[in-house]
């Protein structure tokens, strides 16, 4: 996942990597999730002081500074677009889920938000059969049930106490799920730079509407955070894009659950969060869940390419 704020890109057939190059994958997902962890870790500490629409302007207008290089090679051609409407419902699935999980860094600790967004995998799965007219198995709705159980278990609805950060952190986990449904929509006529340029530049305009009534103006240091969290984002997406195209999924997305490590150790460093033991196995269940779906897509998908 890398990041909740940040889907990844499409992954279409590929050769088969070389040892090499997979090990340049994995390593590329690994600097992605520090890159990823880092900005969140910035937006959490920024958010005690700025609004949260205000932070997403900076985190998305910023973000054009590592995507440009690739706008311009191109000529414009990576953002042109056939399915401009399909690209509107992606951005603005994407910026209400940004907004949802950037509210959240700022109410509850990181690692928290985290174990709780690992769960769009099993929403990916369960959503794809209705709007997608996907198959899924058994196998998979059972891998679906549990890890939800997992979710129940972080968000402890029956602990008498209605914790609304973790319900805003599931409904946004489930617009992230959302928009992981348009990419797989998407990613059949779009490229991967197209649907990250109009999710950023639709976040930037969205969020710059409303800084006039929001605008709290950042120090000179925070200006510079301000910016770093905005290059990080862009940043993390190319890191993550290169991963995928150097590896097989099932090869690098299970290193996308390392982050939850990383953002535990900022959080106890940082903030003196501590991750109930209840909130660690709900975690487990949910990323063990995840990872058995992933070990099912991928060998549903090397059965249907084997010739008949």
């Amino acid at each position: 996942m890398s990041s909740p704020t940040d889907a990844p890109p499409m992954i279409r057939a590929r050769e088969p990597a070389s040892e090499a190059t997979m090990v340049r994958g994995i390593g590329f997902m690994l600097l992605a999730v520090v890159v990823f962890s880092t900005m969140d870790a910035l937006v959490k500490w920024l958010s005690a002081t700025y609004p949260v629409m205000e932070l997403v302007f900076f985190r998305s207008l910023f973000a054009f500074v590592p995507l440009l290089p690739a706008i311009i090679r191109s000529g414009g051609a990576a953002i042109r677009t056939r399915r401009p409407f399909g690209q509107a419902g992606r951005a603005l699935v994407g910026l209400v889920s940004m907004v949802g999980f950037f509210w959240c860094y700022g109410s509850m600790p990181l690692a928290d938000v985290f174990g709780i967004a690992f769960a769009a995998p099993l929403f990916v799965t369960a959503l794809s059969v209705p709007l997608l007219g996907e198959r899924v198995g058994i196998r998979r709705w059972s891998a679906v049930s549990v890890g939800f159980l997992g979710v129940l278990v972080m968000v402890r609805p029956d602990s008498g106490i209605i914790d609304w950060a973790a319900w805003v952190a599931l409904f946004s986990t489930l617009l992230y799920a959302l928009a992981l449904i348009f990419l797989r929509v998407l990613g059949k006529s779009e490229t991967t730079t197209s649907i990250v340029f109009y999710v950023t530049l639709t976040t930037t305009v969205a969020s710059a509407m409303v800084l006039p009534f929001q605008w709290v103006a950042p120090t000179p240091l925070d200006w510079v955070l301000l910016v770093v969290v905005g290059i990080l984002g862009g940043t993390g997406q190319l890191c993550v894009t290169r991963a995928f195209r150097l590896a097989p999924a099932a090869v690098v997305a299970p290193f996308d659950y390392t982050a939850l490590v990383y953002v535990g150790i900022i959080g106890y460093a940082v903030w003196g969060d501590m991750p109930t033991i209840a909130f660690l196995g709900g975690a487990a269940i949910v990323i063990a869940s995840g990872l058995y779906i992933l070990y099912r897509e991928t060998k549903l998908a090397r059965v249907a390419v084997q010739p008949a």
